[in-house]
């Protein structure tokens, strides 16, 4: 059993609470809106020495303005710059956008970005040279890129693109099987649904689903996250006591 790290997308009780409980989490706030980076180095000074955050690439990097996401955005947006917005697109706003969050992740001593791209966001010729011309600019040998791609997705298009960009193929893996990178970045958002409660069968699966790499990280990102989450950590807890 490789090194199998367990969490939860967002602080899923008190931050106290949870950093007695689990050693990693995948933090949300910076998707919606990154916070201020005195409120980010609060959570790390709190946070054990031992714990990682990794944290979610700020929604103006990935989704349109048209995304029902940005409903829950402070930023400013105005109408006649919309079409500047999400996709990779090569655009100063991206690349600001880009900016604070790596100011963020560098403020919690992040190693892993996550991007997650809407379903919307398919393998066009444009999206792809977009996509390949950000990943380029931004290449960074201190952080870890974990690219998290739905809807209408070839297994080998990921497989290229990950490869030459360096990066993670970061999946739910009851509904994909990763397909590059040299640790696994698995996102729990149950089967069939947020409210999905996982079961022991699920939980023995995932375990295997998390194959043999040095490093796997399973993030909880459904309605029962952090309980499902614990057991989960019980289950090979009580494995290693053997």
């Amino acid at each position: 059993m490789g090194n199998i790290r367990i969490g939860c997308c967002g602080f899923a009780t008190s931050r106290q609470r949870y950093f007695e409980t689990f050693n990693v989490v995948e933090v949300q706030k910076t998707f919606y809106e990154p916070p201020r980076i005195s409120t980010v180095e609060r959570w790390r000074e709190k946070a054990p020495p031992n714990f990682e955050f990794t944290l979610k690439a700020w929604q103006l990097i990935t989704h349109e303005a048209s995304s029902p996401t940005y409903r829950r955005l402070r930023t400013e947006v105005p109408f006649e710059k919309r079409d500047r917005y999400g996709f990779f697109r090569p655009t100063a706003e991206v690349m600001r956008a880009w900016e604070r969050t790596r100011e963020v992740a560098e403020a919690l001593g992040a190693r892993i970005v996550v991007f997650q791209c809407p379903a919307s966001f398919r393998a066009s010729e444009e999206n792809l040279r977009n996509m390949k011309s950000f990943f380029q600019a931004i290449d960074d040998r201190k952080l870890t890129f974990a690219w998290e791609p739905r809807g209408d997705w070839d297994a080998g298009t990921i497989a290229g693109l990950c490869e030459e960009l360096d990066l993670v193929h970061c999946v739910d893996p009851f509904k994909n099987e990763p397909v590059y990178g040299e640790i696994r970045y698995l996102r729990l958002h149950g089967i069939g649904g947020y409210r999905y409660n996982y079961t022991e069968g699920d939980f023995v699966a995932l375990e295997k689903r998390c194959g043999s790499v040095q490093t796997c990280y399973c993030m909880f990102n459904n309605i029962s996250m952090f309980d499902d989450a614990q057991t989960f950590q019980a289950l090979l807890d009580d494995k290693r006591s053997f």
